[in-house]
């Protein structure tokens, strides 16, 4: 990974214990960059909606969705480019890329952790943003409560060791203010998993 600081314009610490490690870059990708990404997704990606069942009845998924293995001979040019970057500034072999389509403020993912059967052990998990931007919050699950609270703008890297994900959620709340689009692109090493 990138050399880290806790100030200026580069990958920001924003966790390191034995709970794991949690970095931040804010420009990793320069805006107009981030904004040609996110209209050829937004407009060009086959977004599927979904069900699931919570609290015992079948809701719908708020927010859509859409995958990509990193070899898939379809994978959208945008997504071969932000693959390259990323997996060049965490120094990852990401092999996944799955994408969640935030239409407005009423779309969101509830606090969660990556489950960690699904992704290689010690591969950490990269969240690219682009569109608008969305407060991330990360919660400790056990205390004391640790609450970390992230404004992921358009072009910023966040990076989460594979440790983070036993001992915090992760989720984007809903808004009470109107918000515009945003798209996360979250990589993960998978291996056979997928």
């Amino acid at each position: 990974m990138s050399s880290l600081s806790l100030f200026g314009d580069g990958p920001q610490l924003l966790l390191d214990d034995a709970t794991g490690r949690i970095a931040l870059t804010p420009e990793l990708v320069d805006a107009p960059t981030a904004q040609a990404w996110f209209q050829q997704l937004h407009e060009g990606i086959a977004w599927k909606s979904g069900r699931r069942v919570m609290y015992e009845r079948e809701v719908d998924v708020p927010r859509l969705r859409a995958y990509f293995r990193a070899d898939d001979p379809l994978l959208p040019f945008a997504l071969q480019d932000a693959l390259a970057i990323v997996r060049t500034s965490v120094g990852a072999p990401f092999d996944s890329i799955g994408l969640n389509l935030y239409r407005d403020q009423h779309d969101s993912v509830a606090p969660h952790n990556d489950k960690l059967a699904d992704i290689v052990r010690g591969q950490p998990i990269a969240l690219l943003s682009l569109g608008a931007m969305r407060r991330m919050t990360i919660r400790a699950k056990q205390p004391p409560r640790r609450v970390l609270q992230v404004d992921l703008e358009p072009g910023s890297l966040l990076v989460m060791s594979w440790e983070t994900q036993r001992h915090y959620d992760h989720g984007i709340p809903k808004q009470r203010v109107p918000m515009a689009p945003r798209i996360s692109l979250a990589f993960r090493v998978r291996g056979d998993n997928a």
